[in-house]
């Protein structure tokens, strides 16, 4: 299999893997702030920054899954990372790797690069634009 066998037929198939592996760890975030699974005792009360985030995570992720509505919900949930940053983590130190933030900045652009390269072809939109003839 030549180079442009391989961009042709797996990349393709490797943004919907790296979407759904990526929305998999995201929803999980949002389990454990929303439904206390598993139970790490941090769930934040309702309507604060942190429940927001955590329904943010849940529905978002859940979405980012399925492949439904993937460029606007990957455009908001790559803002809730870039604040996040902003917000809990870049005030403690400079350095990703002191304060913690390696992952929301990670989830940031793995989502940003969602809102322009779509969700691939294992996604309810690439069905939906299928059935209506236009492409993903």
């Amino acid at each position: 299999m030549n180079d442009r066998q391989l961009e042709t037929i797996w990349a393709p198939r490797m943004l919907s893997l790296l979407r759904i592996v990526a929305a998999l760890i995201f929803f999980a975030h949002g389990t454990d702030k929303i439904l206390g699974f598993p139970d790490t005792g941090r769930t934040p009360d309702a309507f604060t920054l942190g429940w927001i985030a955590g329904v943010i995570e849940l529905v978002g992720g859940g979405l980012l899954i399925a492949g439904l509505f993937t460029r606007p919900v990957a455009f908001l949930t790559s803002g809730l990372m870039a604040a996040a940053y902003f917000i809990a983590h870049a005030p403690q130190s400079v350095f990703p790797g002191i304060n913690g933030g390696d992952a929301a900045i990670l989830y940031c652009f793995v989502f940003l690069y969602l809102v322009f390269a779509g969700p691939g072809p294992w996604s309810i939109d690439a069905l939906r634009n299928e059935r209506s003839g236009a492409r993903v």
